[in-house]
């Protein structure tokens, strides 16, 4: 039995118990973050570059990319090191700053994502309030603004976390650092101490799911108000890619945390973990290029201006 005071490194669990499956999960976490850093790559400097798409929606989605950026580098880099030299260990200090950094991007997405839901409700069903409400000053105010709340969010969770008094030994039954798994280890007595900052970001979390929903169902009442089909397939259009992320994002990360203890399983776990925390961010750039022409036009463009340069 030993404190966290005691208590130097972490024990993460391993993707594969054979070599060659570690090699194989190596390479398929390398493919996907490959993937994830060209395709919020690209976004990014096409948004960044592109003076046309100097747009509310295109200005969150280049955040959004950030966030995605920033998630799949928190996790996958040390999943990858202990896959390739057969490791499991990450140290105190490293599993504190990646659980931080963890939920500072998965709270940022999240935040980011009911802000651009807000952009797509004022969009269809404020049309003619659109400049106002959404200027570039409010943009960069609302952007700031789920930024520093998940900073708050994750500095709190974290402190709070590893304030806990840890004495089950220091086995992580998962590929990166999470509050789950570390409260495992806590033999704190305090149970308003232990899960209240939880509660209280859970109750954030769900605030933030009831006015997405609240605000779709107010997007699809105007869409089917609309008299033409082509403007009501243009209108559903616009928010399909965001709908999809959004829907990705909740389901896995929901299913995850929410399921019942009698379908928890290491293998499960782990399946879930890597569903909800890798996939997403490798996805995301592909299903808002896929549905939008301006994007994929702004794409092109620079990278027919790269290899005309080269």
């Amino acid at each position: 039995m030993s404190n966290s005071s005691s208590i130097s490194h972490f024990l993460l669990l391993a993707l594969a118990e054979t070599r060659q499956l570690q090699l194989l999960h190596f390479c398929l976490l390398l493919g996907i973050s490959l993937a994830a850093l060209l395709g919020n790559g690209l976004i990014i400097s096409a948004v960044a570059c592109g003076h046309h798409l100097h747009t509310p929606m295109f200005f969150f989605l280049l955040n959004l990319a950030l966030s995605d950026l920033g998630s799949i580098c928190t996790t996958v880099p040390k999943a990858m090191h202990n896959s390739l030299w057969d490791t499991s260990t990450i140290s105190y200090t490293a599993c504190a700053a990646q659980l931080f950094f963890f939920l500072l991007f998965i709270s940022a997405e999240y935040f980011l994502l009911t802000i651009m839901c807000y952009d797509r409700f004022v969009s269809i069903c404020k049309p003619l309030h659109y400049g106002t409400l959404l200027s570039s000053r409010a943009c960069a105010h609302m952007a700031a603004a789920a930024w520093a709340s998940a900073f708050l969010n994750a500095l709190l969770l974290t402190a709070n976390t590893f304030s806990l008094p840890l004495c089950h030994g220091n086995a992580l039954g998962q590929f990166f650092c999470e509050i789950p798994q570390i409260l495992k280890l806590s033999c704190s007595k305090s149970y308003l101490r232990e899960h209240g900052f939880i509660a209280a970001s859970a109750c954030l979390a769900l605030g933030c799911f009831v006015f997405i929903v609240f605000s779709y169902v107010q997007i699809f009442r105007a869409v089917l108000r609309i008299p033409s089909e082509q403007g009501r397939h243009k209108a559903f259009s616009t928010c399909l890619p965001h709908l999809a992320v959004v829907s990705l994002f909740i389901s896995t990360g929901a299913f995850t945390y929410l399921k019942p203890p009698s379908m928890s399983s290491p293998s499960l776990d782990l399946a879930l973990s890597v569903l909800y925390s890798v996939v997403p961010p490798a996805l995301n750039p592909l299903i808002y290029s896929l549905r939008n022409q301006e994007l994929k036009a702004a794409v092109r463009r620079m990278m027919t201006g790269c290899f005309q340069e080269h």
